[in-house]
């Protein structure tokens, strides 16, 4: 299995490379969706429309999405001389990733506390929860094209 991963590598960067992004896209979006739904009345028919359209951001691209970028990341973390398992720029994209899933899951429960109107958070907590993804990302990016 190693040898046929080492022999397509490219393409497995690839595919992890527009999962990440399909992913990242999300994650970016999701929250500037709840921005603006914290602006609108619930119960409404636009409070349906951006329930309908923030369920469907994250089930259908956020979460497959997901899936695949940790998958193709476990399999490239699998191959001899990929990973410096003693460096520290990999345990800090590590923990950086961790924090991305911890990310993708709050957003999964504020998109289920708007579906059931019960959201308790300000426009402005959105607004500053939109940032953590891009943080996240930039540290990501850097530990594995720099490795510090």
């Amino acid at each position: 299995m190693a040898l046929f991963l080492l022999k397509h590598l490219n393409w497995l960067v690839s595919l992890h490379i527009m999962a990440f992004v399909s992913w990242m896209a999300g994650l970016f979006y999701l929250p500037r969706l709840f921005v603006y739904h914290t602006q609108i009345k619930p119960g409404s028919e636009e409070n349906t429309r951006f329930c309908l359209m923030e369920r469907r951001l994250q089930k259908q691209i956020m979460a497959p999405a997901m899936i695949v970028t940790f998958f193709t990341g476990a399999l490239m973390a699998s191959l001899p001389g990929v990973v410096s398992w003693s460096s520290v720029w990999w345990w800090v994209k590590l923990l950086c990733l961790l924090g991305m899933f911890m990310f993708h899951g709050a957003c999964a429960v504020w998109r289920r506390d708007f579906a059931a109107g019960r959201n308790q958070r300000s426009e402005r907590f959105y607004r500053i929860a939109n940032e953590v993804p891009t943080i996240l990302m930039v540290l990501i990016v850097i530990m594995i094209v720099v490795r510090p």
